[in-house]
């Protein structure tokens, strides 16, 4: 991570010296940002919602503020988040087998929404202008790519024999892994395939609502991104932006700096300037854009934390006796 940083340095030192250009911005826009933010949180919030349909808005909201905001403090965090999430669930209330196959499903689907944008980037600029040639192999690879994690997954959620085949590599690494270290147990190929129809089960004929409040929450961060550009007086192809935004959601992934602190900003400057948005505007925009989507979330996800341990009381502090699902 300090290596990371370091690398980074330079420019997240040119952005930071925007700050003072934020008072060149109308506060109209700014609001329009946090609509779009807001929007975007709400979509997620129903996501879990229609994998869980117990789960009240209070508990899907505190739940994903709160594991978004771990996520974003701790290198490597989606994990720690999903943890999170996944024991807010079931201090709620929710079965602990039931809240993790709805969280995998989520996961899935939310993620297959966000890799399959450079796909929907390509097919807008055949509608219009071309991509130009620094971004042409971006959007080529994400589009492969995510016609084969989509194939991959399909396979595993659709047929048998690539899942047993799945869960037999899994645990054989696993098992390995735990001899070297001592320890027993560790998954089992029935225990996945178990796993797997729990989280198709989840969704059952409510996988469309599901798809339509992930693409919700992704196009609405996106037209935040959007409304950035526009505020700093840009006037961007919109099919650029959306191939910019999806590489910078991914590069946010990264598990080496929290929340991809550095790597998001310096990818997302790259890829508008690539995409003709002059250098100082990109980086005015990015800025604009990160408060409303990185920062301003943390303080939001330490109170709904401490709202939601007002209402669950010292339960959320009791330890699990069971651990949460591989998935």
């Amino acid at each position: 991570m300090a290596f990371a940083f370091y690398g980074l340095a330079p420019r997240l030192l040119d952005m930071w010296d925007q700050i003072p250009q934020l008072r060149t911005v109308s506060i109209y826009w700014f609001v329009a940002i946090l609509i779009c933010e807001v929007g975007s949180y709400a979509c997620a919030w129903d996501l879990t919602r229609i994998a869980l349909p117990r789960v009240s808005w209070f508990v899907a909201a505190t739940a994903q503020l709160t594991s978004n905001a771990v996520a974003k403090v701790v290198p490597g965090g989606a994990a720690i988040g999903a943890a999170t999430g996944f024991r807010m669930l079931s201090v709620s209330g929710i079965d602990k087998g039931s809240a993790g196959a709805a969280l995998t499903a989520t996961s899935i689907i939310s993620n297959g929404v966000l890799l399959c944008l450079p796909m929907v980037a390509l097919f807008l600029s055949i509608l219009g202008a071309p991509i130009p040639g620094g971004m042409i192999h971006v959007a080529w690879g994400g589009a492969v790519l995510a016609v084969v994690l989509f194939g991959f997954t399909f396979s595993l959620v659709r047929f048998d024999r690539p899942i047993h085949w799945f869960a037999r590599t899994i645990t054989t690494v696993a098992g390995w892994v735990n001899k070297r270290r001592g320890r027993s147990g560790g998954p089992t190929v029935e225990g996945i395939v178990r796993q797997r129809d729990q989280m198709v089960s989840s969704l059952g004929a409510r996988w469309r609502a599901a798809l339509f409040a992930a693409v919700g929450n992704w196009l609405l961060d996106y037209f935040a991104l959007v409304c950035a550009l526009k505020a700093c007086g840009v006037d961007p192809r919109l099919s650029l932006v959306l191939l910019a935004y999806a590489v910078a959601a991914v590069l946010g992934m990264i598990p080496i700096t929290p929340g991809g602190v550095g790597f998001v900003e310096a990818g997302l400057t790259a890829m508008l300037v690539l995409a003709g948005v002059p250098s100082e505007k990109a980086l005015l925009a990015v800025l604009a854009y990160r408060i409303a989507s990185y920062w301003l979330p943390l303080p939001a996800g330490l109170g709904a934390h401490f709202v939601f341990r007002h209402r669950y009381g010292k339960k959320s502090a009791q330890p699990e006796t069971d651990a949460a699902p591989s998935s």
